[in-house]
């Protein structure tokens, strides 16, 4: 992508979420998730309709979670311009929105055409991210207590120093009690785990490093937000179900193949998020009178803008 058609798919992105965001935030505390994702969908969807170019869903959420969903192979936009991939989750955290817990973020990445892996039927992929000092450090066929050390090294600490952010699932039970006995301190989320990655990359939220499984969409635009920063990432698919296990060889695919940073993404690409219900990230919508503000991240070349937004209705 030029840098002119950059700074033209960054608003784009930004209009993306922001629109998500607000939509979904009607659903917060409701209890319906698939309420909350449509509402999210539909709202991304028309701002994508008049995107300049054409851009290709390369990965969407909702077939993991038979979800609404911007689907894979959709193609958006009114042809006038750049082709560009997407990877997407209008509502990352849809859990957090309907039990109105924080965490819950619009999001998406664009990549410039053919830069964006497909995981074709894999839904979940086992993954490290780590931030720049530590990129050449991690191997998934590492056990945890290994690659703790490693890590502490390269970021000059001692393990026991080290905060790991890991979702409280039941696979990851033994995971988090090595880790735990390895001396490292760890954090929970339920789930969300393309805001743990991006805890990772922020330097003010001292987080050192992201292990466990989670979905392909989240880990293909974690992998964008890593780039753009320089930090490290490698992801491996991890079925969870048999029939997941079963589609992934059928499409000729490897279960023991380990992706970089730069297989997961390979060129340009950049990163987006507004908030939906607050959180250490990004604020929630806000209205007053006529007056909508949101809080959006936009992480690309290099840099992290937080991006404050008021719409006059």
């Amino acid at each position: 992508m030029q840098a002119a058609d950059i700074g033209t798919l960054e608003a784009v992105a930004l209009a993306a979420t922001r629109r998500a965001a607000v939509a979904s935030y009607a659903w917060v505390g409701r209890n319906d998730q698939k309420g909350a994702d449509a509402a999210a969908t539909a709202a991304m969807r028309a701002v994508l309709a008049d995107a300049p170019g054409r851009g290709t869903v390369v990965i969407g959420e909702g077939e993991k979670d038979d979800a609404p969903m911007l689907f894979n192979g959709e193609v958006v936009g009114n042809g006038h311009g750049p082709d560009f991939d997407i990877a997407v989750d209008p509502l990352e955290g849809t859990s957090f929105c309907a039990r109105d817990l924080p965490g819950a973020l619009a999001t998406i990445a664009f990549g410039a055409a053919g830069t964006l892996w497909s995981p074709g039927p894999g839904f979940y992929m086992d993954k490290i991210v780590v931030p720049p000092r530590a990129k050449d450090a991690i191997d998934l066929d590492d056990p945890p207590e290994r690659t703790l050390a490693k890590v502490a090294e390269a970021l000059g600490k001692k393990v026991s120093a080290l905060r790991v952010v890991i979702m409280d699932k039941p696979r990851h039970k033994e995971l988090i009690a090595r880790v735990l006995q390895a001396g490292a301190a760890v954090q929970t989320p339920a789930g969300g785990d393309v805001g743990g990655s991006l805890a990772v990359l922020m330097p003010t939220l001292d987080i050192d490093l992201l292990l466990g499984v989670g979905g392909t969409p989240e880990g293909v635009m974690t992998a964008a937000a890593v780039r753009a920063l320089g930090g490290g990432m490698v992801g491996r698919l991890a079925p969870q179900r048999d029939e997941e296990a079963d589609a992934i060889r059928a499409a000729g695919m490897s279960l023991d193949r380990i992706y970089d940073r730069d297989e997961l993404v390979s060129g340009e690409a950049f990163f987006v998020a507004t908030g939906v219900n607050g959180g250490p990230l990004l604020g929630r919508p806000r209205t007053v009178g006529d007056t909508t503000i949101t809080e959006s991240l936009v992480i690309s070349r290099n840099e992290i803008r937080h991006i404050t937004h008021t719409t006059f209705d």
